[in-house]
């Protein structure tokens, strides 16, 4: 895990060369993500730079240090995460001639771009990757993102010069690099709570799409871009061609190829454990680990002081069970408060989604201990886990049988009363905010259409086109249903949507800039593409069946854990900013939302947001989501974009 920049003139920029100190410069905005040591590597001539921040967590020798130049030296590469299958991959080239200096995975991945070419080895690497390779022969420089976004990948075409990096920062810390603000960018930003790729926050600068080649330079007068992997023919196959076997059949495979997933994963030079909440898919990751550990493995939760937001008892249960050696924090509510002034330089970009702030505070407990942690991130998107996975089919089913008016009466009945006192009505359930729910789903029932559901249930503003200035309407992948994949049921077409854009635009983003935050490589099992492929030829059945989700899953977990420390209503991983903002976050939240300020800056009408700003501090109605989406993005200013 580490940080990546450079750039390749395309003609003289502004005095800038290739050996200016240009790129050390954007290197070193990045050193939380490489700290342990920064090189760089320049050819003037070819007005070319890349740079590299080290992270070291294979071969921590010299031999591992990057950039990495090939054994014929052709290529130079940087690149950031890891290649879990390089020993395999090692051994094969070493049966073809290969010899190598040191044992990281750098060196055997130049070895297989020089035996077969990039993109054949590519789809060789078993990982996650973001990649920079200059080949010094045709004098083009390709750029290379994994299949499902896990590592971010940064670039801007200027007329002079072609830029990247990790993260933004190091793009604006090239000269010349314009950071004027993307309004249509912003504008999804509010509907969706973080920026969907290929937008960025900037409009000059751009994010490389998952399983994307971008090959720029030499005789090429356009950029090329190459998709080497595709996740709709994934799960296009899988729906066409399902698992035909029993569900204990199923399992067994299930098992096999995560544990496969698991293990791989578990390869490192430096200590490695997993986040655990005790929810099904971080306690399978911790079962798997245990399972083909012979020394207890490490396990990081943390626990809040209101119940409604505490999951530590029930991690707590699980790691006893498995035997892990667990590590646990309890925190008050001025630990995570005192996060939430660092949010908008640590996510370099609008980023909306509150639980970065636990996200980051168990990664910070966990990085005392070790250097690199699984994650369960992404079980809910490949095995069916979302809560509106197991109701959206029957509501989608009852809207169309209604008549419009029929519809919208049901609709204005739900929204007649308050969240709050639907909350209070609904208090028994162990459910939080309640009364949200019913107001989200009175929204489903006025859409009608599967397109105008699922906006509804991913939507955070309504309005977010009137209350950006001067936008334009969005054109992402929710909007242009005829790039949604060809799939025979709703349920799997949100599993399609959520995994093209929710998980590596959200849930990923949020996971690596927490970690990264500390110096902490996340590595993320459940969507090892091979895991993926499995799971989307499972049949519904083996994956939502009876109203409870991730039945193939959790019948993996259940061969490790007794079916009792799991069974209970999912939580997710969240903290009570609804009441914060009411309480010791109003002052902070009013500075940032007064109408001065918002009128000022120019980006918002100001109306809407106090409009909103007050129905949530009356109580009766928990604006939180879109609030937050604003003062991120009014945070992340104040941090200074």
């Amino acid at each position: 895990m580490c940080g990546l920049a450079g750039y390749l003139m395309r003609r003289a920029h502004g005095g800038v060369t290739a050996d200016d100190g240009t790129i050390r410069r954007m290197t070193d905005t990045m050193h939380h993500r490489g700290p342990d040591s920064s090189d760089v590597w320049c050819d003037a001539e070819a007005g070319v730079a890349l740079g590299h921040r080290r992270l070291a967590i294979i071969d921590l020798s010299s031999e591992g240090a990057q950039p990495m130049t090939s054994a014929d030296g052709r290529y130079v590469m940087t690149y950031n995460g890891e290649v879990y299958n390089f020993r395999e991959l090692r051994k094969e080239m070493e049966e073809l001639g290969h010899r190598f200096r040191g044992y990281s995975d750098s060196e055997v991945m130049l070895a297989t771009i020089c035996e077969w070419g990039l993109a054949t080895a590519v789809r060789r690497f078993i990982g996650m990757f973001a990649i920079a390779l200059w080949d010094r022969q045709t004098r083009r420089l390709s750029l290379v993102r994994d299949r499902l976004g896990i590592k971010p990948l940064y670039y801007a075409i200027t007329g002079d010069a072609v830029i990247f990096g990790s993260e933004l920062r190091s793009l604006r810390a090239f000269p010349g690099f314009r950071g004027d603000i993307d309004r249509e960018a912003l504008t999804l930003y509010l509907m969706r709570n973080c920026i969907p790729a290929p937008w960025t926050i900037f409009q000059q600068a751009r994010k490389l799409l998952p399983a994307t080649i971008m090959t720029v330079g030499g005789d090429l007068p356009e950029p090329k871009f190459e998709t080497y992997w595709s996740l709709r023919e994934v799960a296009e196959f899988g729906s066409r061609q399902p698992f035909t076997g029993s569900i204990e059949e199923a399992v067994d495979q299930a098992e096999c190829v995560l544990s496969e997933a698991v293990h791989c994963r578990m390869v490192a030079d430096v200590p490695l454990g997993v986040f655990l909440s005790g929810g099904v898919d971080s306690s399978a990751v911790a079962a798997l680990m245990q399972s083909v550990s012979d020394q207890p493995v490490k396990t990081f939760s943390i626990g809040f002081r209101d119940a409604g937001y505490d999951e530590a008892g029930d991690a707590r249960a699980v790691a006893k069970h498995l035997g892990t050696a667990h590590h646990e924090l309890y925190l008050d509510e001025q630990d995570a408060l005192d996060v939430v002034p660092h949010l908008g330089a640590m996510y370099d970009e609008p980023f909306g989604d509150s639980s970065q702030i636990p996200t980051y505070l168990v990664s910070k407990m966990a990085r005392e201990h070790v250097t690199v942690a699984l994650s369960g991130d992404g079980g809910d998107e490949m095995f069916g886990g979302y809560n509106r996975y197991l109701w959206v089919d029957g509501v989608a089913r009852m809207a169309g049988r209604l008549p419009g008016w029929g519809r919208n009466l049901a609709a204005n009945l739900m929204t007649a009363v308050a969240p709050a006192t639907w909350d209070r009505l609904a208090g028994l359930l162990r459910q939080r905010t309640p009364g949200d729910k019913l107001h989200k789903l009175a929204g489903v029932l006025r859409a009608g259409d599967e397109p105008g559901i699922y906006e509804a249930l991913v939507r955070h503003w309504q309005t977010a086109e009137q209350v950006v200035i001067g936008s334009t309407p969005p054109t992402d992948l929710v909007h242009r249903r005829q790039d949604w994949a060809d799939l025979p049921d709703f349920v799997r077409q949100m599993k399609y949507l959520d995994a093209m854009t929710y998980l590596p635009d959200d849930i990923l983003t949020k996971v690596d800039r927490a970690s990264m935050a500390v110096s902490l490589e996340a590595r993320v099992p459940l969507i090892d593409h091979r895991v993926v492929a499995f799971a989307w030829s499972l049949p519904m059945s083996m994956k939502i069946d009876g109203g409870v989700g991730k039945q193939a899953l959790r019948r993996v977990l259940y061969r490790h854990v007794p079916r009792a420390l799991i069974e209970r209503p999912k939580m997710g991983f969240a903290v009570p900013i609804h009441e914060w903002l009411r309480g010791p976050l109003r002052d902070w939240a009013e500075d940032l939302l007064s109408e001065r300020r918002l009128r000022d800056d120019g980006f918002f009408d100001p109306a809407p947001i106090r409009e909103t700003w007050a129905e949530h501090l009356s109580g009766r109605f928990n604006r939180q989501h879109q609030l937050w989406d604003v003062l991120m993005f009014q945070a992340w200013r104040q941090a200074g974009a």
